[in-house]
């Protein structure tokens, strides 16, 4: 299968690593220089199970991408959420009506912007419990293993999907065709919007913020809400399974993503497409979502603080 990684940060290299060893024609694209000048010399270098593989894998940026990448069968978009819409739109030359996008991205509504560039039947929505860190560009270091659930988004195109998920699973990726992958998304949401986004605020790990007197009711809190608004949208949530899930992550002793993009990089957050997406949601549908609400524009009250880009 030809794929193209669309963003080949942490998790686009080990999945493009991965689907590389698996016998795909895989291509990256990117638009660090640093990351596509390493990539470039010294191949993918993935840290596996404390052993060192290197892999030679082409790699683009997003400007040459037009002249030098072919069409694709599949697209996997691997950005941040506030850069889907624009990584798309440089990439387009490689979208034709035949290429199968699959969105693996943290957050919510990114099915809305996929519509502009395939149809229904060709946007693949999946869920990752998969974990890469990057600590140098070009380098990948898997920090956890667990199962991928895809599932098409028009069920008429739910064979040519199990194509991809058997694709996956002989490169070693972990995956089902799922029948509701949606409540997956949510329930992944629900972690980010209270892990991601409060340990961003606090400056600390999930271990500390695990051991605060009053994490439970916040947990509950942002939990309830999430819930609130995808009950609008016919979506279900346990609210007790998907509590005791997100406070299962508090014995995970690490600063997360939305952490390390704010505290430590000074870059933009995703709280748009997290608390914030369920904070607009809840305007719309006339539910109330204050925790969300306030700790989205806490997140861009810091933004504005340190001065992020």
């Amino acid at each position: 299968m030809k794929i193209v990684i669309a963003g080949s940060g942490a998790m686009g290299l080990r999945f493009g690593l991965l689907l590389k060893l698996g016998g795909n024609d895989v291509t990256l694209v990117d638009g660090w220089d640093k990351n596509i000048a390493a990539v470039r010399q010294d191949g993918v270098k993935a840290e596996i199970d404390g052993q060192i593989i290197n892999t030679k894998i082409p790699i683009y940026n997003t400007n040459e991408v037009s002249n030098q990448v072919e069409k694709a069968d599949l697209v996997i978009v691997f950005t941040k959420s506030m850069g889907l819409e624009a990584m798309l739109k440089n990439i387009s030359s490689v979208i034709s009506k035949n290429t199968y996008i699959l969105c693996l991205l943290n957050g919510l509504g990114h099915e809305d912007v996929l519509k502009k560039y395939v149809a229904e039947d060709h946007i693949v929505m999946g869920v990752t419990m998969n974990a890469a860190s990057m600590p140098h560009p070009g380098e990948t270091k898997f920090d956890g293993n667990g199962q991928t659930e895809l599932q098409c988004l028009n069920a008429s195109g739910q064979e040519e999907v199990q194509k991809i998920v058997d694709v996956f699973n002989k490169a070693k990726i972990a995956t089902v065709y799922s029948e509701n992958v949606l409540y997956s998304i949510w329930r992944k949401a629900c972690v980010n919007g209270v892990v991601n986004s409060v340990c961003a605020l606090l400056e600390g790990t999930t271990v500390d913020f695990g051991k605060a007197k009053n994490a439970d009711h916040i947990t509950r809190t942002i939990v309830d809400e999430f819930a609130d608004v995808a009950e609008r949208e016919g979506i279900y949530l346990d609210r007790k399974e998907v509590v005791a899930h997100v406070e299962s992550t508090w014995t995970m002793d690490h600063y997360p993503s939305m952490y390390q993009d704010l505290v430590v990089n000074h870059r933009l957050t995703e709280i748009d497409y997290i608390n914030g997406a369920v904070y607009r949601k809840g305007l719309k549908y006339s539910v109330p979502t204050p925790y969300c609400a306030c700790i989205t524009n806490l997140i861009h009250a810091k933004e504005d603080m340190l001065n992020v880009k």
